[in-house]
């Protein structure tokens, strides 16, 4: 059995936290500032990651952003599209990100979902931006889903519903 991922490569960010039989990765565009800071995944207190998996029920209590590891004994993963670049979505190079890479990874874990936490990652990865929700599109055997980014720069489009939905479908 392969060893959990959770260890950065030299050059990645943010390490991910990848393993087998995950039920759920979620993916993001890449590391903000304060995650890059930090070395923690959604980072910024204004960031809606932990406290909506808790809400929505993925998880028995909050999560601190440096726990991220803990994910792995829930059954959830991390990653992100950009693993070698910080910033926001707008400050990132045009060839920040690595589709082939993360298509790699999730053949190679095959996660039964993977939750883009953004719709400029799910567009970054599949080449074209998606509604929120399932995705017909898949990865192998995985499952795409499409959330709201829960950046708080991103508040205006903030909508809870789409990460409730992803929840039932993980308990289904």
């Amino acid at each position: 059995m392969p060893i959990p991922s959770t260890q950065p490569t030299l050059s990645h960010v943010l390490p991910d936290v990848l393993q087998e039989g995950l039920s759920l990765v979620f993916c993001g565009t890449a590391a903000g500032k304060r995650s890059a800071e930090e070395k923690a995944y959604y980072a910024h207190p204004g960031n809606r990651f932990w406290p909506t998996l808790h809400e929505i029920g993925l998880t028995p209590r909050r999560l601190q952003p440096g726990e991220f590891p803990l994910l792995l004994t829930f059954g959830i993963g991390l990653t992100d599209v950009a693993k070698l670049h910080f910033g926001n979505d707008n400050e990132l190079p045009r060839d920040a990100f690595d589709v082939a890479g993360l298509v790699e990874k999730i053949e190679r874990w095959q996660p039964r979902m993977l939750a883009f936490t953004s719709k400029a990652a799910a567009r970054a990865a599949l080449g074209h931006g998606p509604g929120y929700g399932l995705c017909e599109q898949r990865i192998g055997d995985t499952r795409l889903f499409v959330l709201p980014s829960p950046s708080g720069q991103a508040r205006g489009h903030w909508d809870i519903g789409p990460w409730r939905e992803l929840a039932k479908l993980q308990w289904s």
